[in-house]
């Protein structure tokens, strides 16, 4: 734990050595504002929530949560220092956990950057705070969730643009999945597979917690989602190791 807690602490110092971090939290404070304030029609609908910022969230974070995680492997292997990083007494899987630490932190710092919003909707109104609360947990799930792919894209090349746009690839068709343009085409032509799309949608077991709903299958899913692209990370890196 304590190795992994170091190439975490390592990494976070990284992405705050660099103007990088800044303007990533920028660009997602401003895009998130103007998503929920002004096209989501905020002051038209006269009810104090977050309904539009969560209905927006995934969809940012499936553009802008890949370019956290492309540096993570890819500029370890463009400056060839990945051979020393696993040669180091660490075992991969610790390697892997702690980067992937350090980019939920620096998420989730992002996240709690939002915490205006919900002063604002107080102000305004009388939201339900527990709906709200609830929200911002699956918010950081599925921020995990984004990350982890991610992470293991970026592993599987030295060149960041190309994990940038794998990444976003791969989180817009977790995200998309369970979206009626995608599940009525697939009940055309392979009903069998319209099920497995919805499950493993992230945006519809995110949007149980914007309800307020926090259920044990919707944890269990995005742990084990976690989890399973954790593991194909290490994967990626065992294989890039021994050839």
């Amino acid at each position: 734990m304590r190795n992994t807690l170091i190439i975490a602490k390592r990494e976070l110092n990284a992405y705050f050595a660099t103007p990088v971090a800044w303007v990533f939290i920028v660009i997602f404070l401003l895009l998130q504002g103007t998503l929920t304030f002004s096209l989501g029609d905020f002051f038209d609908r006269n009810q104090a929530d977050l309904l539009s910022f969560f209905q927006f969230l995934p969809w940012v974070f499936v553009l802008l949560v890949p370019a956290i995680t492309m540096r993570l492997w890819a500029e370890e292997r463009r400056l060839g220092t990945i051979e020393l990083l696993l040669t180091l007494p660490i075992s991969q899987t610790q390697a892997v956990v702690g980067k992937f630490l350090a980019a939920w932190v620096f998420c989730t710092l992002a996240l709690v950057l939002t915490f205006p919003f919900v002063i604002t909707v107080n102000v305004l109104g009388s939201p339900d705070n527990g709906m709200i609360l609830a929200g911002y947990i699956g918010a950081v799930l599925i921020a995990g969730a984004f990350l982890s792919v991610g992470a293991a894209f970026s592993a599987l090349t030295k060149n960041q643009v190309i994990a940038f746009v794998l990444g976003v690839a791969v989180c817009f068709v977790f995200a998309a999945s369970s979206y009626p343009l995608v599940t009525d085409f697939l009940g055309r032509n392979a009903p069998n597979l319209v099920g497995l799309a919805r499950g493993l949608s992230l945006v519809a077991h995110f949007e149980n917690f914007t309800r307020g709903l926090i259920e044990a299958r919707d944890l269990l899913f995005l742990a084990s989602f976690i989890g399973f692209w954790l593991f194909v990370n290490t994967v990626i890196l065992e294989h890039r190791k021994a050839a």
